[in-house]
C-alpha cells in the first residue's frame, strides 16, 4: 500500500512538470510571435528599404546619364567648330578666286592699254601740240605729238601689267602665309597663273615700248 502511494505521487509530479513546461513553451511562442509581428509592422511602416546594391545601381545610372549628356554637348561643340571652319574655308576660297580673276583681268588690260591708256595718250598728244610751235623742227614735233603719247600709253599698260603680276603672285602665295595645310582649288591656281603670265608679258612689252626697243619713232632725217 505504501509503495503504490509513492508511485502515484511520482506520476502526479511528472504530470505537473510537463504541464508547467507546456505553459512556458506556449508563453514563449506567443512572446516570439508578438515580437515578429511588431518587427514586421515596424518594417511595414518604414516602407521599402534601399539596399547597398540598389544605391550603387542608381549611382551608376546617373553617372551614365551625365556622361551621355556630356558626350552630346561635346558632339554639338565639335559640330559647331567644324561648321565654323568650313565657313571660314569657303570664305577664303571665294576671296582667293576673286583675286585670281582680277589678276587675269588686269593682265588683259595691261596688254591692251584700256580706255585709261587711250585717254592718257590723247591728252599727252594734245599737250604736245599746244607746246610745239609752228617753227619747231619735224623731229621735235613728232616727239612731242606722237613719241610722248606712245610712251604714256606704254606707261599706263605697264602699271596695269605690274598690278596683275602682284595680284597673281599674292594669290599663289596666300596658302603659304595663311594655312599651309589647306589645299587651294585648282581653278584658282590656273586663273592666278594666267594673271601672272599676262602681267609678265605686258610688263616686258611696256618696258620695250617705253625705251623705244620696239616700235620706236620713225627717222625724220
Amino acid at each position: 500500500m505504501g509503495t503504490k502511494a509513492v508511485d502515484e505521487s511520482a506520476e502526479t509530479s511528472e504530470a505537473e512538470l510537463k504541464g508547467a513546461e507546456g505553459v512556458a513553451d506556449a508563453k514563449g511562442a506567443e512572446s516570439d510571435g508578438g515580437g515578429d509581428g511588431e518587427a514586421v509592422s515596424a518594417e511595414a511602416g518604414k516602407g521599402p528599404v534601399l539596399t547597398e546594391t540598389d544605391a550603387e545601381t542608381d549611382a551608376a545610372a546617373e553617372a551614365e546619364a551625365e556622361g551621355a549628356v556630356d558626350d552630346d554637348e561635346f558632339d554639338e561643340d565639335e559640330d559647331d567648330e567644324i561648321a565654323v571652319g568650313a565657313s571660314a574655308a569657303a570664305s577664303a576660297g571665294v576671296g582667293q578666286g576673286a583675286a585670281a580673276v582680277v589678276a587675269a583681268a588686269l593682265g588683259v588690260i595691261g596688254l591692251s592699254g584700256g580706255w585709261l591708256g587711250t585717254v592718257a595718250s590723247a591728252r599727252e598728244s594734245l599737250i604736245g601740240q599746244l607746246k610745239t610751235s609752228q617753227s619747231a623742227g619735224v623731229a621735235e614735233q613728232v616727239q612731242q605729238v606722237y613719241g610722248d603719247s606712245w610712251k604714256t600709253t606704254a606707261l599706263v599698260g605697264g602699271l596695269f601689267a605690274l598690278a596683275a603680276l602682284v595680284a597673281g603672285v599674292g594669290v599663289l602665295l596666300r596658302p603659304v602665309f595663311g594655312d599651309p595645310g589647306r589645299v587651294q582649288a585648282p581653278w584658282i591656281k590656273s586663273v592666278a597663273w594666267a594673271g601672272v603670265a599676262l602681267g609678265v608679258i605686258g610688263l616686258l612689252l611696256a618696258i620695250a615700248k617705253y625705251t623705244n626697243i620696239i616700235l620706236g619713232l620713225p627717222s625724220t632725217s
